[in-house]
Formats: C-alpha cells, sequence, structure tokens
C-alpha cells in the first residue's frame, strides 16, 4: 500500500514539474535549431528529452555572475545539454547538488595543489566550465554556446559527464555501472577498452613534436587535454560520442562502442547497442 502511494505522489511530483517549468514551443524550438547534435533523435526521444529538460530546470537552481543576465534561453539550452547524457539512464544520476552557476565568459579557478615534494602551491588558471564533488556545476556562457557542430567540442556535455563520473567519489574515468542498466558491462570490461584506449592516446600525444603540435590540436577529434588525467579523456569522449558520433566511431570504433553501451545511445546509429540494449 505504501509503494503505491509513493508511486502516486511521485507522479503528481512529476506532472506538478512538468506544468509548472513547461517549455514554450518557440524557445523549445529555438533551442533545438542551435544544437545541431540533437537532429539524430527521433520525435520520441526528443519528447521524452523535453520532459526530462522540464524536471532538470524543476530540480536545479540556476544562477549567474558578473551581471549576466538569467534568462529561459539560458537555462532551457543549458539543461537540455546536460540531459541529452542521461536521456536513457535517469536523473537520479545528478542527485545530491542543485546549483548551476553560469558565467559570462570564462572564470579564474583557484586551487591549491601539492607537488611531488609535498610543497603546496596556490594556482589559478582560466576555465569554460567547472564540476564539484558534491557542489555546483559552473559554465561559461559564451563557451556553453559553441554548439554549430564545427568540432566536437561541448562544455556542457564535457562538465555533466564528470558528474555523472562522480557518483560514486572523486572522477576517475569509470563511471558508475548499474546491473538493470548496463548488464552485462562490468568494471573489468570498462578497464580493458577504456584504459587501453586511455593509454594509448596519452602516446600519440607525447609522441607528437614540438613543431608539429598547433596542427595536432587543431586536428585532432580528441582534444589533447584529454591526456591530462582519465577523467578528462571520459568526458572529452563523451563530448566527441554526442556532438561528432560518425567521425568518433570511425577514429575509435572499440571506445565508441563503450560509450554507446553506457550512455544507451548508439548516435552514429551504427546497431553498436545491439536489440537487448536498444
Amino acid at each position: 500500500m505504501l509503494s503505491k502511494f509513493t508511486q502516486w505522489l511521485d507522479t503528481r511530483r512529476r506532472d506538478r514539474a512538468l506544468r509548472t517549468h513547461a517549455i514554450d514551443d518557440a524557445l523549445w524550438q529555438a533551442t533545438l535549431d542551435g544544437l545541431p547534435f540533437l537532429t539524430r533523435l527521433g520525435a520520441a526521444d526528443l519528447a521524452r528529452l523535453r520532459d526530462m529538460t522540464s524536471l532538470f530546470l524543476a530540480q536545479k537552481e540556476f544562477s549567474t555572475a558578473h551581471d549576466l543576465e538569467l534568462t529561459d534561453q539560458i537555462t532551457v539550452a543549458i539543461a537540455v545539454q546536460a540531459c541529452l547524457p542521461v536521456l536513457n539512464l535517469g536523473l537520479d544520476l545528478y542527485r545530491g547538488w542543485v546549483g548551476v552557476i553560469v558565467y559570462p565568459g570564462e572564470f579564474v579557478i583557484r586551487k591549491t595543489v601539492e607537488d611531488e615534494d609535498g610543497v603546496v602551491h596556490e594556482v589559478e588558471h582560466d576555465a569554460s566550465g567547472e564540476a564539484w564533488e558534491g557542489g555546483p556545476v559552473i559554465l561559461s556562457w559564451e563557451d556553453a554556446q559553441m554548439t554549430d557542430g564545427s568540432d566536437a567540442y561541448n562544455v556542457v556535455i564535457h562538465e555533466f559527464a564528470h558528474k555523472i563520473d562522480m557518483v560514486t567519489g572523486e572522477a576517475d574515468g569509470h563511471p558508475p555501472l548499474f546491473r538493470k542498466l548496463h548488464a552485462p558491462l562490468d568494471s573489468a570490461q570498462w578497464a580493458d577498452v577504456f584504459d587501453h584506449a586511455y593509454d594509448q592516446f596519452c602516446a600519440k600525444v607525447d609522441g607528437v613534436p614540438e613543431r608539429r603540435w598547433a596542427r595536432f590540436e587543431r586536428e585532432s577529434l580528441i582534444d589533447p587535454y584529454a591526456a591530462d588525467h582519465p577523467s578528462e579523456f571520459f568526458a572529452v569522449c563523451s563530448e566527441a560520442l554526442f556532438v561528432k558520433p560518425r567521425e568518433f566511431e570511425a577514429e575509435y570504433p572499440e571506445l565508441y562502442r563503450l560509450l554507446a553501451r553506457y550512455y544507451r545511445q548508439d548516435p552514429a546509429h551504427t546497431g553498436a547497442l545491439g536489440q537487448s540494449d536498444a
């Protein structure tokens, strides 16, 4: 009896959130027009994505910095891109935090780091996005609008991939695997494919001569920044999966299949999921 009441209450809350945070038709279409990679989704998936975007808006709190005016255009554009990776996984992966902070452009991050000798340093650098474990996602609106698909760059997908990676603790490139969602994919299979691909990519980056670095950085589908840490490799490859899926599958077929199985989406339409995962 209690479970039925809980289910009824959850349905009531969901319906209320969908009404309260309904997205205007004109705004929804304008948002889709600005995100060409979403055209790979069929009508049913787009309808589910629209509902999930409304639920995301109901659950999260948006704020801005440096006098940026918070508009529906900003919140919907960010929310829909945040929801794309979890379209077939569920918003539960974004539980435990509420804040999304939007800056007009790049912002400064200050961190305390300890070097190999144990000396602590205060460092700062410019960033277009940042995801905090248990805390907010911080985004540059200028960068969040770089969505024409000319390359695989997508700061929103990148930072929310970090959030998924952080569900079980510090981001390490090994996101949580759930039996009901990901079977028969397991941690050993993930490590076998992902860790090998990461090591190969790092070796590739390390082997680029300095005189060719600018060209490599410009032409590489995967941003060389991905070699900094397995968590960055996961986030950057997640960008490529959704923004440049055909190119990603052509260049990294095993890695594409792994991420497609993880996200339960096959944006390049390769049949990678099979009948059981479709």
